[in-house]
């Protein structure tokens, strides 16, 4: 039951940050075009466009640093499993035909008040 309700707590919390994520990208003139994209190799959590590029978003929120800073989760792994579930999107929306990027979007909010301690919007991830 404690399993239960922890997975029920990051899931609260992952959704938290890619509502604040998506909000925050609004802000600078993004336009969302998807959020929680499926495919075999992954999910994206937010695929937009900003100008005339495809920018895949993946978003990491924490409630502390206990484990590193949220974009330190992103492992050469995870970024190659995004860049393919990338490439499959774009086959998928061949009238996107500007570059294509990943960005990550990263928040450690405080966990009583749900205030943002830490924010990094890391533009252009590569491996």
């Amino acid at each position: 039951m404690l399993q239960k309700s922890r997975q029920q707590q990051r899931s609260k919390l992952g959704k938290e940050g890619e509502a604040i994520a998506v909000s925050y990208l609004l802000k600078k003139h993004y336009r969302i075009l998807e959020r929680n994209f499926k495919a075999r190799y992954g999910e994206i959590d937010i695929v937009a466009l900003d100008g005339d590029t495809l920018v895949f978003v993946e978003v990491k929120t924490r409630s502390s640093r206990l484990y590193g800073t949220p974009e330190e989760a992103i492992t050469p792994w995870k970024l190659r499993e995004l860049a393919k579930t990338a490439q499959y999107y774009h086959l998928l929306h061949p009238e996107h035909t500007g570059g294509m990027r990943i960005d990550v979007v990263a928040f450690i909010l405080d966990p009583l008040t749900r205030n943002i301690l830490h924010f990094q919007h890391v533009r252009n991830v590569t491996l």
